[in-house]
């Protein structure tokens, strides 16, 4: 059963991410018939911390509290992508992981995890912007770059800022029940579970057609999405036979003719959700999948919500 709860800082913490893990854990909510957490707030790097936004935290607590919490949070900071970490803290989270506790973060202290090894031949989540940085450095990390949040037991993993609740929420629902994390959620005017994934917060702005020899059909493509095409027609725009065509579109966007129409025409729907008031039918009409229901299913695919849900969370629980 969970009851204690560690929060480690380094210098450059970020407070958002900090707050996150205090609201859930740290509150003392027994009033409400919810469970109180034996929770505290441990420096790795001396009794005061600054912030990256310039003021500073004081704790009483080192890392030999780490050694008996059941669950050890790592809130986000200023360049951890980069910087060295402790090898005192390192030590202490490998030992915390080997004798049954859990580890978790929150969007770039996921790095915290990685350095000291605990992410090796697991997947993991991360802030969409850091995704790429980490894979490389780490190319024996699953890197899932579309997901809110993974549980790979005993390391749990979240993406950017607010995702950090929908995986302390996904602790709690764990280890004591829906029942709790609903209203621990409630208190927070929070959702207690987030549809969709990361994906759907990536601005990915259509291309213009930068490429040499394909370029031109590529402007064609994004001016005609709603158009039903072959790699033949296509290869005939570009006067190349359809093999030759297939080859270079390969080369120079790195999908083939299919896969790039069908992400053009998501990344469109989108723009017609966030942006205007047509129906979800007329946009599938515009965008060419024809039906509603194609249109869903290839939303979810790429983006893990449906169009609906993706204009509620873009343009207001109003939107239709």
């Amino acid at each position: 059963m969970l009851k204690n709860v560690a929060a480690v800082l380094l210098d450059g913490v970020h407070p958002f991410e900090l707050g996150v893990v205090c609201e859930v854990f740290g509150i003392d909510r027994s009033e409400e018939g919810l469970p109180v957490y034996d929770f505290a707030v441990v420096s790795a790097e001396g009794p005061t911390l600054g912030t990256h936004c310039g003021f500073t935290v004081s704790t009483p607590y080192g890392l030999e509290r780490l050694e008996e919490a059941d669950l050890i949070a790592v809130p986000a900071g200023n360049a951890y992508a980069e910087r060295a970490y402790p090898e005192e803290l390192l030590a202490a989270l490998r030992r915390a992981v080997g004798r049954g506790a859990r580890v978790l973060s929150v969007c770039s202290g996921v790095f915290l995890l990685a350095a000291a090894g605990l992410l090796e031949d697991r997947r993991c989540a991360v802030h969409w912007h850091h995704a790429e940085q980490l894979a490389r450095r780490y190319p024996r990390i699953a890197v899932e770059q579309d997901v809110l949040y993974v549980d790979d037991d005993p390391v749990i993993t979240s993406a950017g800022t607010a995702a950090g609740i929908d995986a302390c929420l996904h602790i709690v629902r764990k280890e004591q029940g829906t029942e709790v994390a609903n209203k621990i959620a409630r208190r927070m005017v929070v959702p207690p579970h987030r549809d969709g994934g990361q994906a759907q917060y990536i601005e990915r702005p259509l291309p213009r057609g930068s490429c040499d020899t394909v370029g031109e059909v590529l402007v064609w493509m994004e001016e005609h999405l709603d158009a039903e095409v072959t790699v033949e027609q296509l290869a005939a725009r570009a006067h190349m036979s359809p093999r030759t065509f297939a080859r270079r579109f390969q080369q120079e966007t790195g999908t083939t003719p299919y896969r790039w129409i069908l992400r053009q025409r998501v990344l469109r729907a989108q723009e017609l959700l966030e942006g205007t008031d047509e129906t979800v039918d007329a946009i599938a009409w515009r965008t060419g999948f024809g039906t509603a229901a194609a249109l869903r299913h290839q939303f979810v695919r790429a983006l893990g919500t449906t169009p609906n849900a993706y204009r509620r969370t873009f343009r207001g629980p109003h939107a239709a």
